[in-house]
């Protein structure tokens, strides 16, 4: 089992910006498994990351998007040099779609890969078209009500965007 490649508590604030808009973290392997072949309906799983302007981004155009009146049935997350087995597995479940990056966001509908949001559709653009982008799958497959948190839980949302990232790599 790889360890992660930084300190827990230095990407806790970003993990928490997923979670805080209703993301569940997977930690391992066996648990992208259990939820993505598991569940029935679409499953929205990002790989969340410490990569700067990307990620600073995509963090707030999620939680923006999930504001929308239809969202995905689950949403998880896992963080690339963190939980690395469990990002490996999602990523071997959508290798036929798009290449390894991060942060990206793959669509799985009842178990099965329709599609992936990756870097190169994030990088340089702003969180407002990346919701729309991303508001406009939903729309294509999604059914669930939403939002994901009630309105007045998001305007009081802070987002820890983090250019040019100097987080430290551990050991």
């Amino acid at each position: 089992m790889q360890g992660p490649m930084y300190p827990p508590e230095a990407v806790q604030p970003m993990r928490d910006e997923l979670t805080d808009v209703g993301f569940e973290n997977l930690d391992t392997p066996e648990d992208v498994d259990h939820v993505v072949k598991g569940t029935k309906g679409v499953t929205m799983c990002v790989i969340n990351s410490v990569c700067g302007c990307a990620a600073g981004s995509a963090r707030p155009a999620i939680g923006l998007a999930l504001q929308h009146k239809i969202i995905p049935d689950k949403l998880v997350t896992v963080f690339a040099g963190m939980e690395r087995e469990a990002v490996e597995r999602v990523r071997a479940l959508h290798a036929k779609h798009a290449a390894p990056s991060s942060p990206s966001i793959a669509f799985f509908k009842d178990g099965e890969c329709i599609g992936v949001v990756e870097r190169s559709h994030i990088e340089r653009r702003d969180p407002q078209s990346i919701a729309m982008a991303l508001v406009a799958i939903f729309e294509k497959h999604c059914a669930r009500k939403g939002p994901s948190i009630s309105p007045e839980q998001f305007a009081k949302l802070s987002h820890a965007k983090i250019c040019g990232s100097n987080i430290p790599r551990v050991g």
